[in-house]
């Protein structure tokens, strides 16, 4: 089997309602995931697209969160209706959708450093 072109991550951690930093999975099914999972087997890309829950991505703030590669995408406030368009615009296209990147200078990692 080919590896992957492309890899979704998504954040399925889960936190108490109401917790300061959000939560990127606040049904605690991994819904995101799944309609990720449903999008890529609908198009025929499920051999080459492959969609992962991840713990946390510690984008708390911006999620949910989902991060694609080997782009190294991150897109935060991402939504079920935002999934096709990803799948078109980014796994499919390679353009990067400005309305959902967290932009390198405020990814969590890179305050840390400061």
């Amino acid at each position: 089997m080919p590896p992957f072109t492309s890899h979704v991550f998504v954040c399925c951690n889960t936190r108490d309602a109401g917790h300061r930093r959000g939560c990127c999975n606040p049904d605690g099914k991994g819904s995101l995931r799944e309609c990720f999972k449903a999008e890529i087997k609908r198009r025929g890309l499920a051999p080459l697209v492959r969609a992962n829950a991840a713990g946390c991505l510690d984008q708390c703030e911006l999620g949910p969160t989902v991060v694609i590669y080997p782009q190294a995408v991150w897109y935060g406030h991402v939504t079920a209706a935002d999934v096709p368009r990803i799948v078109s615009e980014t796994i499919i296209g390679g353009r990067v959708l400005e309305d959902l990147l967290i932009p390198d200078e405020q990814l969590n990692a890179h305050k840390l450093g400061k």
